[in-house]
């Protein structure tokens, strides 16, 4: 966790746009539902290791998830980036609320 700005959350898709977009603003409304404080941007999955170093938590669509490379721990798997309650549900895990 990082101080007063929150979790510093990256959601990643193939491609970093369309999915991890919709994925980001879904995080930043669960964010909100949760009462949690954080910053979302969107990557794609060939900048994630960048994404991985600065980040508090990376948003992985399922899909991309079996492609990563990177120690579990930081990366919570969202099965449909349009169910704020799953995205919710898993942030507030991850943050230990």
């Amino acid at each position: 966790m990082t101080g007063g700005a929150g979790m510093r959350i990256v959601a990643v898709c193939g491609m970093g746009i369309g999915t991890a977009v919709l994925l980001k603003m879904n995080a930043e409304k669960a964010l909100t539902q949760i009462g949690a404080l954080g910053v979302v941007t969107a990557a794609a999955l060939g900048t994630v290791h960048d994404a991985a170093q600065v980040a508090d938590v990376l948003l992985v669509t399922a899909d991309c998830a079996d492609r990563l490379q990177l120690p579990p721990g930081a990366v919570v798997v969202i099965d449909d980036v349009l169910d704020l309650s799953e995205i919710s549900d898993k942030l507030t895990a991850f943050a230990g609320h």
